[in-house]
């Protein structure tokens, strides 16, 4: 049952994807190329949705989520990483299955990337965990616990500046 469920959320998040049009390698380098910023308004609206809706059922004991830890470095190297791979491709790992489906053949070459980039990091993983994981390591650490206030709070805050920002893009006509 779980894995027609994923299936059908996956057909379902794949026509949004689609019918949004952030699927579309010129809508990528648009954004890459600060013109278009088409994707990450989309983007950002589902982290508005998810910043402060999922603090806020927190907040009210409706659900609990895990706090990972936080490794500076790694985290760093991550973004370096799928900031290249993203200018180099063209699509976000989050697109690029949408785009092959939509018979874009360059998305096979990034999900063989990524896959072959999760095969090498998964058999590399120890030197990782004793290399890089120790630099910057900050344990469950929180922005919210950083600075005194509730989760909800933090998301509220949060979510409102970046609506601000969408607005703004909006209104320059981004």
């Amino acid at each position: 049952m779980e894995i027609l469920l994923g299936f059908l959320t996956g057909l379902f998040w794949g026509y949004i994807f689609q019918r949004a049009r952030i699927l579309r390698f010129e809508k990528h380098i648009g954004l890459l190329t600060l013109k278009d910023f088409t994707i990450l308004k989309f983007l950002l609206s589902g982290v508005i949705v998810g910043s402060f809706g999922v603090n806020l059922l927190a907040q009210f004991g409706i659900i609990s989520y895990a706090i990972k830890p936080t490794y500076l470095l790694a985290n760093l190297l991550g973004g370096i990483i799928y900031g290249l791979g993203w200018a180099l491709l063209g699509y976000c790992p989050g697109t690029t299955g949408g785009a092959l489906a939509e018979g874009a053949l360059d998305g096979f070459f990034g999900l063989l990337g990524g896959l072959t980039g999760a095969i090498v990091f998964a058999h590399t993983y120890d030197f990782w965990k004793e290399k890089v994981l120790t630099i910057g390591a900050l344990g469950k650490t929180t922005i919210p616990s950083l600075i005194g206030v509730s989760p909800a709070l933090a998301g509220l805050i949060f979510s409102l500046l970046l609506i601000g920002f969408c607005l703004f893009l909006e209104k320059k006509g981004l």
